[in-house]
């Protein structure tokens, strides 16, 4: 019976410790949705501010 509760402790602390991971994740990847959206607003003002610019990321190499 004491096995089991060592085990069953193990486990609890185990689920808490990945609890606090995929929070810590999620705040990360909510920072990080919002700092692409942010760019790619900031990236369709510049091209609607210059419409005749060709950006070269859209390119493809003269190699292709």
């Amino acid at each position: 019976m004491q096995i089991l509760e060592e085990k069953l402790a193990h486990l609890m602390h185990t689920v808490e410790e990945l609890s606090d991971v995929v929070a810590r994740q999620d705040t990360e990847i909510s920072l990080l949705n919002h700092r692409v959206n942010a760019l790619m607003k900031r990236e369709a003002e510049r091209e609607a501010a210059d419409p005749g610019h060709v950006a070269l990321g859209d390119e493809r190499p003269p190699h292709w």
